[in-house]
C-alpha cells in the first residue's frame, strides 16, 4: 500500500496564488509517475498535470497551461503544484495521483494511476 498525503488547499480570490504539495513516504518515490486531477461539483474528474519519474517533462491540461507549474523534489518525496492567476473555474477538489507501474501509456487518464490522495479543496472566489 502506498500512502499519499496532500497538503491543505484553501480559499483564494480570483487572480491569487496557491501551492499544493503531495508527499509519498517511502524509498521508491523517485520511480513514480505523479499527477494531479480535479473534480468540480457535478463534473467528472479531470486531468490537471503530470510529471514522470525522471522529471524531464511535464504534461498540463490546456485550461491550466501558463498558470500552473508542476515540480518534484525526489529527495523530499514530494511533488508541488504551483498555481497562479487562479480563476473561479479552478474551484474543485484536487487529487494527487501516483503510478507505481513502470511504463506510462496515458498520462491524462485517471485509470493510469494506482493510488490516490483523499483530495483537498481549492476554492477561488470571484
Amino acid at each position: 500500500q502506498v500512502r499519499v498525503v496532500e497538503s491543505r488547499g484553501g480559499l483564494v480570490q480570483a487572480g491569487g496564488s496557491l501551492r499544493l504539495s503531495c508527499t509519498v513516504p517511502g524509498r521508491t518515490f523517485s520511480s513514480y509517475t505523479m499527477g494531479w486531477f480535479r473534480q468540480a461539483p457535478g463534473k467528472e474528474r479531470e486531468f490537471v498535470a503530470a510529471i514522470p519519474w525522471s522529471g524531464d517533462s511535464r504534461y498540463y491540461a490546456e485550461s491550466v497551461k501558463g498558470r500552473f507549474t508542476l515540480s518534484r523534489d525526489n529527495a523530499r518525496n514530494t511533488m508541488y503544484l504551483q498555481m497562479i492567476n487562479l480563476k473561479p473555474e479552478d474551484t474543485a477538489i484536487y487529487y494527487c495521483a501516483v503510478r507505481i507501474r513502470a511504463i506510462m501509456r496515458d498520462y491524462f487518464s485517471p485509470d493510469s494511476y494506482d493510488y490516490w490522495g483523499q483530495g483537498t479543496q481549492v476554492t477561488v472566489s470571484s
